[in-house]
Protein backbone atom coordinates (compact mmCIF):
# COMPACT_ATOMS: atom_id res chain seq x y z
CA UNK A 1 0.00 0.00 0.00
CA UNK A 2 1.32 3.44 -0.94
CA UNK A 3 1.75 5.66 2.09
CA UNK A 4 -0.13 8.97 1.98
CA UNK A 5 2.41 11.81 2.09
CA UNK A 6 2.27 14.44 4.79
CA UNK A 7 1.10 17.72 3.25
CA UNK A 8 2.60 20.79 4.82
CA UNK A 9 2.36 24.55 4.32
CA UNK A 10 5.47 26.50 5.34
CA UNK A 11 5.55 30.27 5.71
CA UNK A 12 9.03 31.77 6.02
CA UNK A 13 9.46 35.28 7.47
CA UNK A 14 12.95 36.64 6.76
CA UNK A 15 14.86 38.99 9.00
CA UNK A 16 15.73 42.60 8.21
CA UNK A 17 16.86 41.96 4.64
CA UNK A 18 16.35 44.20 1.59
CA UNK A 19 17.20 41.42 -0.88
CA UNK A 20 14.43 39.77 -2.94
CA UNK A 21 12.61 36.60 -1.92
CA UNK A 22 14.16 34.57 -4.73
CA UNK A 23 17.41 34.61 -2.72
CA UNK A 24 15.77 32.32 -0.16
CA UNK A 25 14.48 30.00 -2.84
CA UNK A 26 18.01 29.66 -4.21
CA UNK A 27 19.41 28.97 -0.74
CA UNK A 28 16.77 26.28 -0.24
CA UNK A 29 17.48 24.76 -3.65
CA UNK A 30 21.27 24.54 -3.31
CA UNK A 31 21.48 23.78 0.39
CA UNK A 32 18.58 21.33 0.29
CA UNK A 33 20.37 19.33 -2.38
CA UNK A 34 23.54 19.37 -0.28
CA UNK A 35 21.70 18.26 2.87
CA UNK A 36 19.92 15.48 0.98
CA UNK A 37 23.27 14.21 -0.31
CA UNK A 38 24.83 14.30 3.15
CA UNK A 39 21.82 12.78 4.94
CA UNK A 40 20.84 10.24 2.28
CA UNK A 41 17.28 11.25 1.45
CA UNK A 42 15.42 12.51 -1.61
CA UNK A 43 14.51 16.18 -1.99
CA UNK A 44 13.18 17.86 -5.14
CA UNK A 45 12.02 21.44 -5.72
CA UNK A 46 9.14 22.27 -8.06
CA UNK A 47 7.56 25.58 -9.10
CA UNK A 48 4.77 26.97 -6.97
CA UNK A 49 1.28 25.82 -7.92
CA UNK A 50 0.00 29.39 -8.05
CA UNK A 51 1.84 31.23 -10.86
CA UNK A 52 1.01 34.67 -9.45
CA UNK A 53 3.01 33.82 -6.34
CA UNK A 54 5.75 31.79 -8.04
CA UNK A 55 8.34 34.49 -7.32
CA UNK A 56 7.76 34.03 -3.60
CA UNK A 57 7.22 30.31 -3.23
CA UNK A 58 7.96 26.79 -4.36
CA UNK A 59 7.02 23.17 -3.72
CA UNK A 60 9.16 20.44 -2.23
CA UNK A 61 8.66 16.71 -2.63
CA UNK A 62 10.74 14.55 -0.35
CA UNK A 63 11.11 10.97 0.83
CA UNK A 64 12.82 10.58 4.18
CA UNK A 65 13.03 7.57 6.47
CA UNK A 66 10.97 5.65 3.95
CA UNK A 67 8.04 8.09 4.14
CA UNK A 68 6.95 10.72 1.59
CA UNK A 69 6.06 14.34 2.22
CA UNK A 70 4.94 17.31 0.14
CA UNK A 71 5.47 20.90 1.27
CA UNK A 72 4.34 24.22 -0.16
CA UNK A 73 6.77 26.92 0.93
CA UNK A 74 6.13 30.64 0.71
CA UNK A 75 8.30 33.60 1.71
CA UNK A 76 6.27 36.32 3.41
CA UNK A 77 7.85 39.40 1.89
CA UNK A 78 8.63 42.66 3.67
CA UNK A 79 11.88 43.58 1.88
CA UNK A 80 10.19 46.66 0.41
CA UNK A 81 9.58 47.97 3.94
CA UNK A 82 13.20 47.30 4.82
CA UNK A 83 14.38 49.25 1.77
CA UNK A 84 12.13 52.21 2.55
CA UNK A 85 13.46 52.31 6.14
CA UNK A 86 17.09 52.58 5.09
CA UNK A 87 18.40 56.15 5.32
CA UNK A 88 19.29 58.03 2.16
CA UNK A 89 22.69 59.68 2.58
CA UNK A 90 25.23 59.97 5.35
CA UNK A 91 23.52 62.78 7.24
CA UNK A 92 20.35 60.70 7.53
CA UNK A 93 22.43 57.72 8.68
CA UNK A 94 24.03 59.71 11.51
CA UNK A 95 20.67 61.16 12.49
CA UNK A 96 19.32 57.61 12.70
CA UNK A 97 22.34 56.59 14.80
CA UNK A 98 21.69 59.40 17.27
CA UNK A 99 17.99 58.53 17.69
CA UNK A 100 18.72 54.83 18.16
CA UNK A 101 21.54 55.32 20.66
CA UNK A 102 19.47 57.81 22.64
CA UNK A 103 16.60 55.33 22.95
CA UNK A 104 18.63 52.23 23.88
CA UNK A 105 20.84 54.09 26.37
CA UNK A 106 18.14 56.40 27.68
CA UNK A 107 15.70 53.55 28.32
CA UNK A 108 18.37 51.36 29.93
CA UNK A 109 17.59 48.59 27.43
CA UNK A 110 21.18 48.36 26.19
CA UNK A 111 22.49 47.56 29.68
CA UNK A 112 19.96 44.75 30.10
CA UNK A 113 20.87 43.38 26.66
CA UNK A 114 24.60 43.42 27.42
CA UNK A 115 23.93 41.47 30.62
CA UNK A 116 21.88 38.95 28.68
CA UNK A 117 24.19 38.18 25.73
CA UNK A 118 27.30 40.16 24.88
CA UNK A 119 27.46 39.01 21.23
CA UNK A 120 24.34 40.71 19.84
CA UNK A 121 24.87 43.69 22.14
CA UNK A 122 28.33 44.14 20.62
CA UNK A 123 26.76 43.72 17.17
CA UNK A 124 24.58 46.71 18.09
CA UNK A 125 27.32 48.83 19.67
CA UNK A 126 30.21 48.35 17.29
CA UNK A 127 28.44 49.95 14.28
CA UNK A 128 27.73 53.02 16.41
CA UNK A 129 31.34 53.14 17.61
CA UNK A 130 32.64 52.58 14.07
CA UNK A 131 30.54 55.41 12.64
CA UNK A 132 31.63 57.79 15.41
CA UNK A 133 35.32 56.91 14.91
CA UNK A 134 34.86 57.30 11.16
CA UNK A 135 33.49 60.82 11.59
CA UNK A 136 36.02 61.87 14.23
CA UNK A 137 39.00 60.43 12.33
CA UNK A 138 37.96 62.03 9.06
CA UNK A 139 37.36 65.40 10.69
CA UNK A 140 40.44 65.27 12.93
CA UNK A 141 42.92 64.19 10.27
CA UNK A 142 41.38 66.62 7.79
CA UNK A 143 41.82 69.52 10.23
CA UNK A 144 45.39 68.47 11.00
CA UNK A 145 46.31 68.22 7.32
CA UNK A 146 44.56 71.51 6.60
CA UNK A 147 46.41 73.30 9.39
CA UNK A 148 49.74 71.93 8.16
CA UNK A 149 49.01 73.01 4.58
CA UNK A 150 47.90 76.43 5.76
CA UNK A 151 51.09 76.94 7.75
CA UNK A 152 53.44 75.45 5.14
CA UNK A 153 51.95 76.87 1.97
CA UNK A 154 48.80 78.99 1.90
CA UNK A 155 45.24 79.13 3.23
CA UNK A 156 43.91 77.82 -0.08
CA UNK A 157 46.36 74.89 -0.06
CA UNK A 158 45.39 74.13 3.54
CA UNK A 159 41.69 74.01 2.73
CA UNK A 160 42.26 71.79 -0.31
CA UNK A 161 44.60 69.41 1.50
CA UNK A 162 42.32 69.17 4.53
CA UNK A 163 39.29 68.38 2.39
CA UNK A 164 41.24 65.77 0.40
CA UNK A 165 42.55 64.00 3.52
CA UNK A 166 39.15 64.06 5.25
CA UNK A 167 37.47 62.67 2.12
CA UNK A 168 40.07 59.91 1.72
CA UNK A 169 39.83 58.82 5.35
CA UNK A 170 36.05 58.87 5.28
CA UNK A 171 35.87 56.96 1.97
CA UNK A 172 38.30 54.30 3.19
CA UNK A 173 36.43 53.85 6.44
CA UNK A 174 33.15 53.68 4.58
CA UNK A 175 34.46 50.89 2.31
CA UNK A 176 35.68 48.95 5.35
CA UNK A 177 32.36 49.50 7.11
CA UNK A 178 30.51 48.05 4.15
CA UNK A 179 32.57 44.86 4.35
CA UNK A 180 31.85 44.65 8.09
CA UNK A 181 28.08 45.25 7.56
CA UNK A 182 28.27 48.33 9.81
CA UNK A 183 25.45 50.25 8.17
CA UNK A 184 23.21 47.21 7.83
CA UNK A 185 23.51 46.19 11.49
CA UNK A 186 22.92 49.71 12.71
CA UNK A 187 19.86 50.07 10.50
CA UNK A 188 18.46 46.78 11.81
CA UNK A 189 18.53 48.07 15.38
CA UNK A 190 17.31 51.49 14.26
CA UNK A 191 14.29 49.94 12.56
CA UNK A 192 13.36 48.05 15.72
CA UNK A 193 13.77 51.22 17.78
CA UNK A 194 12.00 53.71 15.52
CA UNK A 195 8.78 53.52 17.58
CA UNK A 196 10.44 52.40 20.83
CA UNK A 197 9.36 48.79 20.29
CA UNK A 198 5.84 49.40 18.93
CA UNK A 199 5.20 48.07 15.44
CA UNK A 200 5.25 50.95 12.92
CA UNK A 201 1.96 51.24 10.95
CA UNK A 202 3.36 49.98 7.65
CA UNK A 203 4.83 46.87 9.26
CA UNK A 204 1.71 46.25 11.35
CA UNK A 205 -0.40 46.33 8.18
CA UNK A 206 1.91 43.87 6.44
CA UNK A 207 1.83 41.54 9.44
CA UNK A 208 -1.97 41.62 9.34
CA UNK A 209 -1.73 40.37 5.74
CA UNK A 210 0.59 37.59 6.90
CA UNK A 211 -1.92 36.60 9.58
CA UNK A 212 -4.70 36.42 7.02
CA UNK A 213 -2.64 34.18 4.73
CA UNK A 214 -1.74 31.83 7.55
CA UNK A 215 -5.30 31.72 8.86
CA UNK A 216 -6.60 30.86 5.39
CA UNK A 217 -4.15 27.95 5.13
CA UNK A 218 -5.56 26.43 8.34
CA UNK A 219 -8.79 25.74 6.45
CA UNK A 220 -6.96 23.81 3.72
CA UNK A 221 -6.26 20.05 3.77
CA UNK A 222 -2.77 20.30 5.25
CA UNK A 223 -1.38 17.99 7.89
CA UNK A 224 0.81 20.79 9.24
CA UNK A 225 1.06 24.56 8.93
CA UNK A 226 4.53 25.69 9.95
CA UNK A 227 5.68 29.29 10.38
CA UNK A 228 9.42 29.94 10.41
CA UNK A 229 10.89 33.24 11.59
CA UNK A 230 14.58 34.02 11.29
CA UNK A 231 16.44 36.79 13.15
CA UNK A 232 14.18 39.87 13.23
CA UNK A 233 11.55 37.75 11.52
CA UNK A 234 11.31 35.71 14.73
CA UNK A 235 9.55 38.41 16.76
CA UNK A 236 7.29 39.15 13.81
CA UNK A 237 6.43 35.45 13.53
CA UNK A 238 5.53 35.32 17.23
CA UNK A 239 3.17 38.28 16.92
CA UNK A 240 1.61 36.97 13.71
CA UNK A 241 0.95 33.56 15.24
CA UNK A 242 -0.52 35.06 18.40
CA UNK A 243 -2.85 37.14 16.22
CA UNK A 244 -3.95 34.08 14.24
CA UNK A 245 -4.79 32.12 17.38
CA UNK A 246 -6.64 35.03 19.03
CA UNK A 247 -8.82 35.62 15.96
CA UNK A 248 -9.69 31.94 15.64
CA UNK A 249 -10.74 31.81 19.27
CA UNK A 250 -12.77 35.03 18.89
CA UNK A 251 -14.52 33.53 15.84
CA UNK A 252 -15.43 30.46 17.88
CA UNK A 253 -13.46 28.13 15.66
CA UNK A 254 -12.33 24.85 17.05
CA UNK A 255 -8.66 24.09 17.49
CA UNK A 256 -6.94 24.16 14.11
CA UNK A 257 -7.15 20.79 12.40
CA UNK A 258 -3.63 20.89 10.95
CA UNK A 259 -0.79 20.65 13.41
CA UNK A 260 0.36 24.23 13.96
CA UNK A 261 4.06 24.91 14.45
CA UNK A 262 6.30 27.92 15.04
CA UNK A 263 10.04 27.62 14.47
CA UNK A 264 12.20 30.60 15.44
CA UNK A 265 15.83 30.64 14.32
CA UNK A 266 18.65 32.87 15.55
CA UNK A 267 16.10 35.10 17.27
CA UNK A 268 16.73 38.68 18.39
CA UNK A 269 13.43 39.09 20.26
CA UNK A 270 14.92 40.95 23.28
CA UNK A 271 16.21 43.64 20.92
CA UNK A 272 12.57 44.74 20.67
CA UNK A 273 10.79 43.23 23.68
CA UNK A 274 13.09 45.10 26.09
CA UNK A 275 12.00 48.50 24.72
CA UNK A 276 9.45 50.78 26.47
CA UNK A 277 6.58 50.58 23.94
CA UNK A 278 6.85 46.89 22.98
CA UNK A 279 3.61 46.17 24.86
CA UNK A 280 2.02 44.29 21.96
CA UNK A 281 5.01 42.02 21.42
CA UNK A 282 5.18 41.26 25.13
CA UNK A 283 1.46 40.35 25.12
CA UNK A 284 1.98 38.11 22.10
CA UNK A 285 4.92 36.31 23.73
CA UNK A 286 2.91 35.77 26.90
CA UNK A 287 -0.13 34.42 25.05
CA UNK A 288 1.90 32.00 22.90
CA UNK A 289 3.88 30.69 25.85
CA UNK A 290 0.93 28.82 27.35
CA UNK A 291 -1.14 28.01 24.26
CA UNK A 292 -1.91 24.30 23.79
CA UNK A 293 -2.79 24.95 20.14
CA UNK A 294 0.77 25.34 18.94
CA UNK A 295 4.23 23.80 19.09
CA UNK A 296 6.95 26.43 19.36
CA UNK A 297 10.61 25.46 19.01
CA UNK A 298 13.36 28.06 19.31
CA UNK A 299 16.74 27.11 17.79
CA UNK A 300 20.01 28.99 18.15
CA UNK A 301 23.73 28.42 18.49
CA UNK A 302 26.12 29.99 21.01
CA UNK A 303 28.59 30.64 18.17
CA UNK A 304 26.07 32.91 16.45
CA UNK A 305 27.15 36.34 17.67
CA UNK A 306 24.13 38.05 16.11
CA UNK A 307 21.47 36.09 18.05
CA UNK A 308 20.37 35.95 21.66
CA UNK A 309 21.40 32.32 21.73
CA UNK A 310 19.61 29.96 24.14
CA UNK A 311 17.71 32.85 25.73
CA UNK A 312 14.07 31.96 26.31
CA UNK A 313 12.45 35.04 24.69
CA UNK A 314 9.38 34.81 26.91
CA UNK A 315 11.17 34.28 30.21
CA UNK A 316 13.98 36.82 29.75
CA UNK A 317 11.38 39.43 28.77
CA UNK A 318 9.66 38.79 32.09
CA UNK A 319 6.24 37.88 30.66
CA UNK A 320 6.15 34.14 31.33
CA UNK A 321 2.97 33.05 33.13
CA UNK A 322 3.48 32.24 36.83
CA UNK A 323 2.58 28.64 36.07
CA UNK A 324 2.01 26.58 32.98
CA UNK A 325 4.57 27.93 30.54
CA UNK A 326 4.68 25.47 27.64
CA UNK A 327 6.75 27.31 25.04
CA UNK A 328 9.16 27.82 23.53
CA UNK A 329 11.26 24.69 23.62
CA UNK A 330 14.74 26.25 23.55
CA UNK A 331 17.33 24.00 21.94
CA UNK A 332 20.87 24.39 20.62
CA UNK A 333 22.23 23.41 17.23
CA UNK A 334 25.81 24.05 18.32
CA UNK A 335 27.81 24.66 15.16
CA UNK A 336 30.87 23.05 16.73
CA UNK A 337 28.93 19.77 16.93
CA UNK A 338 26.74 19.93 13.83
CA UNK A 339 29.51 21.05 11.45
CA UNK A 340 32.64 19.05 10.70
CA UNK A 341 35.95 20.61 11.81
CA UNK A 342 36.76 21.52 8.20
CA UNK A 343 33.42 23.25 7.58
CA UNK A 344 33.53 24.95 10.98
CA UNK A 345 36.99 26.37 10.22
CA UNK A 346 35.73 27.69 6.89
CA UNK A 347 32.79 29.49 8.50
CA UNK A 348 34.04 30.36 11.97
CA UNK A 349 35.01 33.98 11.31
CA UNK A 350 32.24 34.69 8.82
CA UNK A 351 29.89 36.00 11.51
CA UNK A 352 27.17 37.25 9.20
CA UNK A 353 27.14 33.99 7.23
CA UNK A 354 26.94 31.99 10.48
CA UNK A 355 23.78 33.89 11.38
CA UNK A 356 22.17 32.31 8.30
CA UNK A 357 23.54 28.81 8.92
CA UNK A 358 20.18 27.69 10.33
CA UNK A 359 18.71 27.58 6.80
CA UNK A 360 21.81 25.91 5.32
CA UNK A 361 23.04 22.33 5.24
CA UNK A 362 24.88 20.68 8.14
CA UNK A 363 27.30 17.89 7.37
CA UNK A 364 26.78 16.50 10.88
CA UNK A 365 23.09 17.26 11.22
CA UNK A 366 21.37 15.85 14.27
CA UNK A 367 17.84 16.46 15.42
CA UNK A 368 17.96 19.93 13.91
CA UNK A 369 17.83 19.62 10.13
CA UNK A 370 16.05 22.53 8.46
CA UNK A 371 15.14 20.52 5.38
CA UNK A 372 13.85 17.54 7.35
CA UNK A 373 11.74 19.91 9.45
CA UNK A 374 10.27 21.81 6.50
CA UNK A 375 10.01 18.95 4.00
CA UNK A 376 10.14 15.69 5.97
CA UNK A 377 7.38 13.28 7.05
CA UNK A 378 7.24 14.40 10.71
CA UNK A 379 5.48 17.47 12.08
CA UNK A 380 7.42 19.84 14.31
CA UNK A 381 5.64 18.40 17.35
CA UNK A 382 6.51 14.84 16.36
CA UNK A 383 10.13 15.59 15.59
CA UNK A 384 10.79 17.29 18.92
CA UNK A 385 8.51 15.22 21.13
CA UNK A 386 10.21 14.46 24.47
CA UNK A 387 13.20 16.66 23.53
CA UNK A 388 14.48 18.41 26.66
CA UNK A 389 15.42 22.10 26.56
CA UNK A 390 19.08 23.03 26.39
CA UNK A 391 20.86 22.89 29.73
CA UNK A 392 22.33 26.30 28.87
CA UNK A 393 18.90 27.90 28.46
CA UNK A 394 18.68 31.36 30.01
CA UNK A 395 15.39 32.14 31.69
CA UNK A 396 16.06 34.94 34.17
CA UNK A 397 13.80 37.95 33.62
CA UNK A 398 16.00 40.85 32.46
CA UNK A 399 13.76 43.31 30.62
CA UNK A 400 13.38 46.73 32.28
CA UNK A 401 9.87 46.97 30.77
CA UNK A 402 7.20 44.30 31.22
CA UNK A 403 3.87 46.00 30.57
CA UNK A 404 1.65 44.13 28.11
CA UNK A 405 -1.10 45.27 25.78
CA UNK A 406 -4.64 44.49 27.03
Amino acid sequence: MTQTPLRRMVFYIPGFDPRPARRYREIYRSQGAQQAAWSGYDLALLPAQQPARAAYGWQVRSAQQGAPAHSDIEVLVWADIVKSAMPKGDIALYRQLWRTARLYFGSGAIFALVGLRKGPAIAALYPALFLCVQAIAGLGLGLWAGFWGWQSHSPLAGIGLGAAVAGAVYSGARALGKRLHVGYLMQDFAFAAQDAGAYPPQLAARMAQFSAQIAASLDQPYGEVLVVGHSSGAYMAASVMADVLRKRRAAGKARAKPALGLLTLGQVVPMVSFLPRANQLRRDLHDLSHSPDITWVDVSAPSDGCAFALCDPVAVTGVAPPQGQLWPLVISCSFRQTLSPALWRALRWRFFRLHFQYIHAFDRAGRYDYFAITAGPQTLAQRFADTPPSRQRKADARSPYRDMAP
